[in-house]
């Protein structure tokens, strides 16, 4: 089988987890060790989160007077979870068949959401520090509970660039690792031509997209609970096992946390493919029905 691994933003940084180089490779070492049992006797192409490290990377980034654009430290952090995952996967399956990719993720400069900026990214400030940023900028910023933060758009991933090229690779028996945090953001120009857009991509959403352009057969999101449950937080929530998309309204799920992985999860079973979310460490035990939540095709 064909297996996309999502992992979710965890996947290197717990969460209140002080975000040191140490406690990244620590975790990024476990995330390996689950993802090696698939790859031994599946295709796995990995892709993953990046919000904690494009936080401390746009922290960086607001000392430079010039400021980087998004889509630049967006790929930055790319890169520097691409390695680590790399290296530990090449340490877990005792194979150097094992690539980090960077991933270009276009979208479409009309999206409604670039009017609409709502993705909350970067540091916390005071609403006084938080205007002057925005002045200073051009950015928009809103109240996130008692701070102020820079806000951006989360425009659809429309296609992901470089598929033809990656599903051979796949097929041959590489584990890649690519479209992290949803891919770096681009668009064209009415030439055609490529250009970065200040935006941050779903990555939930990029996960269902890339399942579907390379005819994958599962979509496995991984995260820290051990499935999506009804009632969550109640004395009565009950893990759901087996849901379908002719029963299942994604809207129903907060959009702060596992809504975007039920839209991805809904879109992926509705083209015939199955989709799994739950822990990380649960990942054989979704696919064969025992742990986790699974999306399934309807009959």
């Amino acid at each position: 089988m064909r297996i996309v691994v999502a992992l979710g933003g965890n996947a290197l940084l717990q969460r209140d987890e002080t975000p040191t180089a140490e406690a990244q490779q620590r975790n990024a070492r476990r995330a390996a060790e689950a993802i090696a049992v698939l790859a031994r006797e599946h295709e796995v192409v990995v892709t993953h989160g990046n919000g904690p490290q494009i936080g401390l990377l746009a922290n960086q980034a607001e000392q430079d007077p010039g400021g980087w654009p998004l889509d630049v430290v967006g790929a930055e952090s790319d890169g520097m979870i691409g390695y680590i995952l790399a290296r530990e996967l090449h340490n877990a399956l005792g194979h150097d068949r094992v690539l980090g990719l960077l991933t270009q993720t276009e979208v479409d400069p009309d999206d409604p959401a670039f009017g609409h900026p709502q993705k909350f990214i970067g540091p916390v400030w005071s609403e006084a520090q938080g205007r002057a940023m925005a002045a200073e900028r051009g950015w928009t910023v809103a109240r996130d509970g008692d701070a102020w933060r820079r806000v951006v758009p989360s425009p659809e991933p429309q296609r992901l660039l470089g598929m033809d090229a990656l599903a051979p690779l796949v097929a041959g028996g590489a584990v890649v690792i690519c479209a992290g945090g949803g891919g770096v953001p681009v668009a064209r120009d009415a030439a055609g031509r490529l250009y970065g857009v200040e935006a941050v991509i779903d990555k939930d959403l990029t996960a269902a997209r890339l399942a579907g352009q390379l005819a994958a057969d599962w979509l496995l999101m991984l995260t820290d609970v051990d499935g999506v449950y009804a009632g969550w937080g109640q004395s009565d929530a009950r893990r759901l096992d087996t849901l379908y998309p002719s029963t299942l309204d994604p809207d129903r799920f907060p959009a702060g946390s596992m809504g975007p992985k039920m839209r991805a999860a809904w879109r992926v079973a509705r083209t015939g493919a199955r989709a799994g979310i739950g822990a990380l460490q649960d990942a054989s035990a979704i696919i064969a029905g025992q742990r986790g939540t699974r999306v399934l095709p309807d009959a």
